[in-house]
């Protein structure tokens, strides 16, 4: 479903499920906004800036945020927006509209929330291949790395991706214009920031969810405040997330802790003292990485502002920018 489809479908269910009339005017000359929509209910008339994504993840509610600030009154139309992200803008009272209809708007005194209709349901598109869980592994390494110009069976080595997979991976990095071929022999990563984004959705969503081990809180709830003096294995444990974030900024003050561990359950519960619990601010996943910073506590800077972007609330996006302007912004 492409931007159109999405405010087409979103205009019409909402007129079809209820007394609202809905008008759209694109706006060109601002690329932070794709339009402008007008909701007449009774006697009432109000006008919004829009802007329309496809798919709304943690990762954009600064932005979003951010712009319900400075293009007031605004709305966000997605085709689809997960319930937890709807309960962060209604927390946050910004308005959005899903393509199915469902709405929130709170403003002038007139009161909006519709949230019973059933997501649309379309047939994907094949997934690019650059962006499979293998593909993903061996994207972050292009990002950290200058070894895209690397051998196969190097990057082979250090990601552990079949030779075979990738020419499918790279195919697939052409096709969305992020390779430039130089010379026979060599190439370029282009749009390298646009990667980076893009890299960050399909990580959160694809591969970051098959390497969960658990999630856990200490047997000594003081632990949990004492965090730093926690003696973590060397090459085996690191933090990532919120106290990778404070460690490498000094800026946060973790609410949730985050372990990447080679350890097995059994090992990192006795080692730490954690009990399994679904409700536990301690979470606990595989590296799928491999030869990398085996003598430092921390994940590499630019996971952290993975794990801290994604998050999605003001703390955990501050302190990403501020990882992002100390160690990744001369790579990007």
């Amino acid at each position: 479903m492409n931007e159109k489809e999405i405010i087409q479908y979103a205009i019409n269910n909402i007129q079809k499920g209820s007394a609202i009339n809905v008008e759209w005017k694109e706006l060109n000359g601002d690329s932070t906004i794709d339009g402008e929509l007008q909701l007449h209910l009774n006697q009432h008339t109000i006008v919004l800036y829009a802007a329309i994504k496809k798919e709304l993840r943690s990762l954009h509610l600064a932005k979003i945020e951010e712009l319900a600030v400075t293009k007031n009154p605004f709305i966000i139309v997605a085709q689809r927006i997960f319930p937890k992200i709807k309960e962060e803008l209604r927390k946050r009272n910004i308005t959005y509209l899903e393509a199915n209809g469902n709405i929130f708007l709170n403003k002038d005194a007139i009161y909006l929330y519709i949230d019973g209709n059933p997501p649309i349901e379309l047939k994907y598109k094949t997934t690019n291949r650059a962006f499979t869980k293998t593909g993903l592994k061996v994207i972050y390494q292009f990002l950290i790395k200058d070894c895209i110009n690397s051998t196969y069976r190097e990057i082979a080595e250090v990601t552990g991706a079949g030779i075979g997979t990738l020419n499918t991976i790279f195919n697939g990095l052409k096709e969305e214009g992020f390779i430039l071929q130089l010379t026979k022999n060599e190439i370029l990563i282009e749009n390298k920031k646009k990667l980076l984004d893009k890299w960050l959705l399909e990580y959160e969503k694809r591969l970051k969810p098959t390497l969960a081990i658990g999630t856990f809180r200490f047997l000594n709830k003081d632990d949990f405040y004492n965090w730093k003096d926690i003696p973590l294995k060397k090459g085996k444990t690191m933090w990532g997330g919120e106290p990778a974030g404070h460690l490498l900024t000094n800026y946060l003050r973790p609410e949730e802790l985050t372990f990447y561990s080679n350890e097995e359950r059994s090992e990192l519960m006795k080692n730490y003292r954690l009990v399994p619990d679904l409700d536990g601010n301690i979470k606990v996943f595989k590296p799928f990485w491999k030869d990398e910073q085996e003598n430092t506590n921390t994940v590499n800077p630019l996971l952290a502002y993975a794990d801290l972007m994604n998050k999605g609330d003001r703390r955990c996006t501050e302190t990403a920018q501020k990882i992002y302007d100390e160690y990744l912004q001369d790579q990007f």
